[in-house]
């Protein structure tokens, strides 16, 4: 080609190739940032969080999830089989079990649920600290705020579970919460509520507190009450409508027996401030004086922007109004000395879950803002990283104790109350023995069989795919199934027995035989010894399970 010609062919191709405006250029290089710094926080929380299913609530709720999908799966449970509260996440969440194992199903919720969440702190983040990767901070300190600063034992960063994507959808509310995008507000609220109506519906009080603080005062404020706020509403009827159902059908003696259950008996670790242990206020203490103390920290940077200073007021009202609701939940605690039927119907609507994650998300975020304001006071930074680098190390040492005890949370003899003390390797090796028998059990009975089963496990029906007659992680959510459920616990573990273990009073094996027709008993070998008066039906050589063993319940005599 001559020169001429491949000149005029190189102006014509530069002519022709599209010039893209600079401003195009920059979103495209911040999307990318943007999905890089997602991306990283999502893998801080498969480091963090990467257990073998199922953590700690996964087998209760991926059961249920795989019997709303399956009725006839594990139908003769009592807890399985009882009312659906969270239909919404049970609907969205458990569709993969029709196709995939419970832990493949587990997995892809992790990773939805951790996705969602790390963008709604991604959005957070980014609206109050203009720094690039702050969210990564954030996310690493505020596991370590919930986990070590916590009062009542939530967790948010964890399986996958109904509260996962409702804090997820909070997030983004609150991001949009900072740009006073009431609107959107409510609809993602709303959203939130639908997944989980507890973790949604406290943060839809907390955020009105926010609009008293931030609002109200203004002489221009923006409305309380628009089409968007009743929208949202809508929306959460979607997961309060199920929640609800639940509580009808029963009479008020039915309703106060059911609170007490719940508040007193089964979860009061959770719910009733008397249970809660003094160090578990120290800590929680120490971390809201912590967030108070930034806070106060960094008042002064507030006041060169009144934007700046506004948006932070927001977050500060929604913190404050988590606060107030945890206040409220302490002193309602007291009230169970004067009348604790109706202190146990208060208490059971966890007025401490909302504060455990909130107050750890503003001290959080309070902790980046001063490192990104290292060029203006040195000591805010020095603060800051000093904060931080804290942070990471407890999430190190937490992430390291998981990844050396190599079992699942559900199945670690902390979470079980059994040998607590009990090396890594002793605790893999009844983990081993405890699969090797579900899988036994799932291959050699009958799908519609049903077991008596260890005090100290909640995976058997992950594992065994088979129905129980009570266990004690799996308490259902309506009054009549709640009845039931202590009414069988207490016979199936006798106090008399320290509730750890069944009875092998002949007659009484007899009657649960009869009563609900299950024919199988797995037993730990550990608390009820290596023999027993019983057909053993696995396993048939003393070396192949040292620590589990299934038996035949006796028949009545003719």
């Amino acid at each position: 080609m001559p020169e001429d010609d491949e000149s005029a062919s190189q102006e014509t191709s530069a002519v022709e190739q599209p010039i893209q405006h600079p401003l195009a250029v920059k979103s495209q290089r911040s999307m990318g940032w943007a999905a890089l710094e997602v991306i990283a926080v999502v893998a801080l929380f498969f480091i963090y969080a990467a257990d073998a299913p199922p953590m700690v609530n996964e087998a209760h709720y991926l059961v249920k999830a795989k019997n709303f999908w399956q009725p006839d799966w594990c139908a003769n449970d009592l807890f399985t089989a009882s009312g659906k509260a969270h239909t919404t996440f049970y609907f969205v969440f458990g569709w993969p079990t029709l196709f995939l194992s419970l832990e493949a199903t587990a997995w892809i919720g992790r990773f939805a649920g951790w996705t969602l969440i790390a963008i709604g702190l991604y959005r957070l983040t980014t609206a109050l600290v203009p720094m690039r990767f702050a969210t990564l901070g954030v996310a690493i300190a505020w596991i370590a705020a919930v986990e070590y600063g916590n009062l009542a034992g939530e967790w948010v960063i964890g399986g996958i579970e109904a509260k996962v994507p409702a804090y997820g959808f909070v997030l983004l509310a609150l991001a949009e919460l900072v740009h006073r995008r009431w609107n959107r507000v409510w609809i993602l609220l709303g959203i939130a509520s639908a997944f989980h109506v507890l973790s949604g519906g406290w943060s839809v009080v907390a955020v009105a507190i926010a609009w008293l603080i931030s609002e109200r005062p203004r002489e221009h404020r923006k409305p309380f009450f628009t089409p968007a706020l009743f929208l949202g509403g809508a929306i959460a009827l979607i997961g309060v409508l199920p929640a609800l159902w639940l509580t009808m059908g029963g009479d008020a003696a039915d309703s106060v027996r059911a609170a007490r259950i719940y508040t007193y008996y089964r979860l009061p670790h959770h719910l009733l401030p008397s249970n809660f242990q003094f160090h578990w206020y120290v800590r929680h203490a120490v971390l809201l004086g912590s967030a108070v103390g930034l806070a106060w920290l960094t008042r002064h940077q507030s006041e060169r922007e009144q934007s700046e200073r506004e948006q932070w007021n927001r977050i500060r009202g929604f913190a404050v109004g988590a606060i107030m609701i945890a206040v409220i939940g302490l002193m309602l605690g007291g009230l169970k000395t004067y009348s604790p039927d109706l202190a146990a119907k208060l208490l059971r609507y966890y007025w401490f879950r909302l504060s455990d994650a909130v107050v750890a998300l503003w001290f959080s975020l309070l902790l980046m803002r001063c490192i990104s304001l290292r060029h203006e006071a040195k000591s805010m930074f020095i603060s800051g990283y000093a904060g931080l680098a804290i942070c990471v190390v407890l999430v190190g040492i937490s992430s390291f104790d998981r990844m050396r005890l190599g079992v699942p949370p559900s199945a670690s003899n902390a979470m079980l109350g059994w040998d607590v003390d009990a090396p890594p390797a002793k605790q893999q090796r009844v983990f081993e023995d405890w699969l090797k028998v579900c899988d036994w059990v799932r291959l050699a009975t009958d799908v519609d069989e049903v077991f008596l089963t260890p005090r100290h496990q909640q995976s058997f029906k992950w594992y065994a795919e088979r129905a129980e007659v009570v266990n004690w992680k799996d308490v259902p959510q309506d009054s009549k199934s709640l009845d039931q459920w202590y009414r069988r616990f207490r016979e199936i573990y006798p106090v008399r027995l320290s509730t750890i273990r069944v009875t092998i009073h002949y007659q009484s094996l007899i009657e649960y035989r009869e009563k609900y027709g299950v024919n199988y008993i797995v037993v730990d070998r550990r608390i009820t010894g290596q023999h027993m008066p019983l057909v053993r039906v696995y396993p048939l050589a003393e070396n192949e399970n040292q620590t589990y063993a299934v038996y035949e319940l006796p028949y009545a005599m003719p």
